[in-house]
């Protein structure tokens, strides 16, 4: 039987976790080449939808400097989401260096055997503007309902147009969590106004004084209806400004930005 010293034991503790480290490191996918803000490993969106994501994407990072990458991949290799999201971000450097104006939107779908992750996160430059709150938002109204649907193409073109409009300033994390409740709650008028109806027919059921009573009353009650309707219509119509119609040159590249733990995740 070999005997060692303490202090080779040590040398091999160090040299076996150097290398789980480096097998690790293996797991997190290289920067692409030629660069794509648009990296879906996956395999889960088709040409056309990758190449629009890319052209808006690349569109706004030529006007604001601000990029946004969408990175989908088939396994976490054993990290935590965040973990994964956060290594990938700071191995390509995502957004400008100095700015750390960068976003990283992970994906992993779900399958027969796994369930499927989401991670938003964002640069340190833009987690005042993209808080932890609004990612997990993002997540739960923009994405994952697409998402359960299978419509991976419409929930991450809905995240990426609300992540450019809170980036560029066009509304505040506060706007946009009073938007995203208002939506969630968009059913209430619809049930108000059964109600309504329902109380029309009873009270019509008990004679034509009550139907005069009715008609007098009711017709604010359905204008009022009707203005709450169309306000939430005109709120939502200028909702993800950029659409990223107008496209500029190739993506020219990462610029080295860095990242401090913020964000977050979800699945489905």
């Amino acid at each position: 039987m070999i005997k060692r010293t303490a202090s080779e034991i040590h040398i091999i503790l160090l040299l076996v976790i150097l290398q789980g480290g480096i097998i690790a490191a293996q797991d997190i996918p290289d920067k692409p080449s030629p660069p794509r803000l648009v990296n879906d490993f996956a395999g889960i969106l088709n040409s056309n939808e990758i190449n629009t994501l890319e052209r808006k994407l690349v569109a706004f990072d030529d006007t604001t400097s601000t990029q946004i990458a969408i990175v989908t991949v088939n396994d976490l290799g054993g990290y935590d989401r965040s973990d994964f999201a956060f290594r990938l971000a700071e191995k390509w450097g995502i957004g400008q260096k100095g700015l750390n104006n960068g976003v990283l939107i992970l994906v992993k779908p779900k399958t027969n055997t796994s369930d499927g992750q989401v991670f938003i996160a964002p640069g340190y430059g833009l987690e005042g503007a993209i808080p932890d709150l609004t990612c997990e938002d993002i997540i739960d109204y923009e994405m994952i309902p697409s998402f359960r649907n299978e419509d991976y193409y419409g929930g991450l073109d809905k995240a990426a147009s609300t992540l450019m409009s809170l980036a560029s300033g066009e509304f505040t994390a506060d706007e946009y969590g009073k938007k995203a409740a208002g939506d969630f709650g968009g059913l209430v008028p619809l049930i108000i106004i059964v109600i309504v109806i329902i109380i029309i027919m009873s009270m019509r059921s008990k004679g034509g004084k009550n139907q005069r009573h009715i008609s007098d009353k009711g017709l604010p009650l359905w204008l009022l209806l009707s203005m709450m309707n169309s306000g939430g219509s005109r709120h939502s119509s200028n909702w993800g400004g950029f659409s990223g119609g107008r496209g500029g040159g190739g993506f020219g590249g990462f610029g080295g930005g860095s990242f401090g733990g913020g964000g977050a995740g979800g699945s489905w």
